[in-house]
């Protein structure tokens, strides 16, 4: 049939098979020559002429003027046809609640509240400009709630959003859940790389980074890698310099450029917001085409304000002393050099000890550093106000989640006061239950796949009692979201690894009895 192959060719155009619907449109209503066809969709001469051919039988032509046969217009409209203009008032009143429930922004991760206007302006702007119905778009750091307000104007959208911000992470959680949309978050600091099922997966990205040359460079860098095709993939940023320094906007699409970003469009001030006022409060609309993969590098101080900012000096050296002499090692061993931080990969692997530097961590890392250390003992140094030390409820829920592998002390008597020093001391597995060993197997491992390190764990936890096979069917028929058991356990938010924990513990209960 003919219209099988119109279809092929605007399933070949991908995300921008819109333009094409927008012939079809053209076509199915009336007569329209070449040049129209070419002139008010912007849609190059050679494209619409592939797309006449494709009609076949099933377009009519005369006098160089074209139209679909009436007969079968309703087919093609069924199919191809593109929705009018639409209310997004319920919509905006929708972004507006989300808003105002979103957890605070933190000036340490450069963040600044968008407009509930700018979060639907986003979203109308990217759903009438690319063909998203079945397609994936991921959202690089999402403060501005960009994800919601997509999947609201488009819910046919696979959205997945990454930051670094927890928070951030359980409210979209929540709201995509009660709303029943296709929305999934992953944690992940883009200095340390992006987590595993997000490389090479994409066809649109979207970004606000951090303005500083080196937070643009890498979120740029990051959003090309998640691409799955970089030919026809688009990555969109949000970036804004003052008019009284325009050298720093020179310095910053200087870096894109390094990436060998093509920009395709600069729309100005598309994006307006509720604070940046030493830069008019907006910021410009940076549509990126790729030309290739380059390699991403940079450090770790990408932001503004906060410890991680590109101004900052970092701990004193007093404070990195203590860090090593504190560090619990064998008598006979010397101090541990601190380690920055970092856990793209497992770290102190056979190590008696191990000293980090998480002195700029913004809340994330002591508990992903706790994840991938591999060492008997550990010590890490963290600001006094990190969430998981300055209050006992923080304390709590750190150490609930790392009980099967670590005893936390937290020694606030540094001799700098800005810092605290935390020490893991590694827990023997003989004090644990049956159900604690498995979840101390799968904190242990949490690099890998989670499907297959909590089979392996209920194998090991049982000694041999549980086959391959029984594990895999505990696995599966567990009460977990199944999208979760494909990916890592390092880049789940927090919360769901809380919630995970539990039903790994709860699993183990088969294991004396595998035939229930």
């Amino acid at each position: 049939m003919t219209i099988d192959q119109v279809r092929q060719l605007v399933a070949e155009r991908g995300i921008h098979a819109r333009k094409l619907r927008e012939v079809l449109s053209l076509l199915s209503e009336d007569w329209h020559p070449l040049a129209e066809l070419v002139r008010l969709p912007a849609v190059p001469r050679r494209t619409v002429q592939d797309l006449l051919k494709a009609l076949g039988d099933d377009m009519e032509s005369s006098d160089d003027r074209y139209r679909i046969a009436p007969g079968v217009v309703a087919a093609y409209r069924a199919e191809f046809g593109i929705s009018g203009v639409r209310d997004h008032t319920d919509v905006l009143r929708q972004i507006l609640v989300d808003i105002a429930d979103v957890p605070p922004p933190l000036s340490s991760l450069d963040h600044v509240q968008a407009t509930a206007e700018t979060a639907l302006n986003r979203a109308v702007w990217l759903d009438s400009t690319y063909d998203l119905a079945g397609k994936r778009l991921l959202c690089l750091g999402d403060h501005d709630l960009t994800s919601l307000a997509v999947a609201a104007v488009n819910p046919h959208v696979s959205i997945t959003v990454v930051d670094l911000d927890e928070r951030l992470l359980e409210f979209i959680d929540s709201r995509a859940a009660a709303r029943k949309l296709d929305v999934r978050t992953l944690h992940c600091d883009m200095r340390f790389g992006l987590p595993s099922s997000v490389l090479e997966s994409f066809d649109v990205v979207f970004s606000d980074p951090p303005y500083t040359p080196e937070g643009m460079g890498l979120f740029a860098g990051r959003a090309i890698e998640a691409l799955a095709d970089v030919s026809s993939g688009r990555v969109l940023l949000a970036y804004g310099f003052s008019d009284r320094t325009p050298a720093l906007g020179l310095k910053v699409q200087q870096e894109l450029q390094k990436l060998g970003l093509v920009f395709e469009a600069i729309l100005p001030a598309f994006h307006r917001f509720d604070g940046a006022q030493a830069i008019g409060s907006a910021a410009d609309l940076y549509v990126c085409r790729p030309t290739g993969r380059r390699a991403v590098s940079g450090g770790t101080r990408i932001y503004t304000h906060g410890a991680q900012s590109v101004e900052s000096s970092g701990p004193s050296k007093e404070a990195l002393a203590a860090l090593s002499e504190l560090a619990p090692r064998p008598e006979s061993s010397p101090p541990p050099k601190p380690r920055q931080a970092g856990w793209a990969e497992p770290v102190g692997k056979g190590a008696a000890s191990l000293a980090v530097d998480l002195s700029a961590d913004p809340g994330p890392w002591l508990l992903r550093t706790l994840l991938a250390s591999s060492p008997a003992r550990l010590a890490c140094l963290v600001p006094n106000n990190h969430p998981a030390v300055s209050s006992a409820a923080g304390q709590q829920e750190l150490q609930s989640l790392v009980r099967t592998r670590f005893s936390l002390k937290f020694l606030r008597n540094n001799p700098d006061s800005k810092t605290t020093i935390v020490v893991a001391d590694q827990v023997l597995t003989g004090t644990l239950s049956l159900g604690d060993r498995a979840v101390r197997e799968v904190l242990m491992k949490a690099h890998g796949k989670l499907r297959n390190v909590w089979r392996e764990a209920l194998i090991t936890a049982s000694q041999g009692v549980l086959t391959k096979r029984q594990a895999a069917e505990i696995v599966d028929n567990a009460p977990v979201p199944s999208d979760d058991l494909d990916l890592r356990l390092i880049d789940l938010p927090k919360h769901r690894i809380a919630a995970l924990l539990p039903e790994i513990s709860a699993s183990a209960r088969y294991v004396e009895r595998p035939e229930s």
